[in-house]
C-alpha cells in the first residue's frame, strides 16, 4: 500500500500516472495478492485479459472496481484518485463546476463524482437506521407508522474507505 501524503496535485498524478498503476494499487488495497469474487467468497477466481477475473461458481466476470464506489465509470481511474484527493482534503466545499475544469470533465460527471465521493465517505458505520412517519389518513386508516431502512456497508468498500482516510491526513 502507498504509504505517502500528497502535498499537490502534481505529486498524486506522478504518483499513479498510469491506469495501470491505478488498478494495480487498488488490486493491493483491496485483495492484497489474493483475488476474492464479490459473488462468492468461496469460489475460485480465474484471471482474464484486460484486468478482469472471472468467479467459476458464479460465472460472473468482476474487476477491482466491481461493488465499490468506482463501479461501472467510465471515468478514468487517475481522474477518479484526483476527485477523491480534492474533495477530501478542501476545506471549503468544492463545486461540480470548479472540479469539471480541474479533472477536464463536464459539469455532469464532476457532479456525479462529487456525489458519490461523498456518500461513500459518510458510510462510517456498519448499518443505520432511518425512520419515517407516515401523515395519518382518516380515509385509509393509516396511522402513525415507522417505516425503517437499513442499508449494510459492504465489507469490499473497508480498504478503499481506509485509503480515503488516508489521503485526508
Amino acid at each position: 500500500m502507498l504509504q505517502i501524503e500528497f502535498e499537490n496535485k502534481e505529486a498524486l498524478v506522478e504518483a499513479f500516472s498510469t491506469e495501470q498503476k491505478c488498478i494495480d494499487h487498488l488490486e493491493t488495497l483491496r485483495w492484497n495478492g489474493v483475488v476474492i469474487s464479490p459473488f462468492d467468497s468461496d469460489s475460485k477466481v480465474y484471471y482474464c485479459s484486460k484486468n478482469t477475473y472471472k468467479c467459476r461458481n458464479s460465472g460472473k466476470y468482476f474487476n477491482v472496481k466491481t461493488g465499490t464506489l468506482l463501479h461501472n465509470t467510465k471515468i478514468d481511474l487517475q481522474k477518479w484518485f484526483v476527485a477523491i484527493w480534492i474533495v477530501s482534503t478542501q476545506n471549503k466545499k468544492i463545486n461540480s463546476v470548479a472540479l469539471g475544469h480541474e479533472l477536464g470533465i463536464t459539469q455532469k460527471s464532476a457532479w456525479y463524482m462529487i456525489k458519490r465521493i461523498k456518500q461513500y465517505m459518510k458510510t462510517n458505520s456498519d448499518t443505520f437506521e432511518k425512520k419515517k412517519k407516515l401523515p395519518s389518513n382518516p380515509k385509509t386508516k393509516v396511522s402513525h407508522k415507522i417505516a425503517a431502512i437499513e442499508v449494510v456497508e459492504e465489507k469490499e468498500k473497508l480498504p478503499l474507505l481506509q485509503w480515503l482516510q488516508l489521503l485526508k491526513k
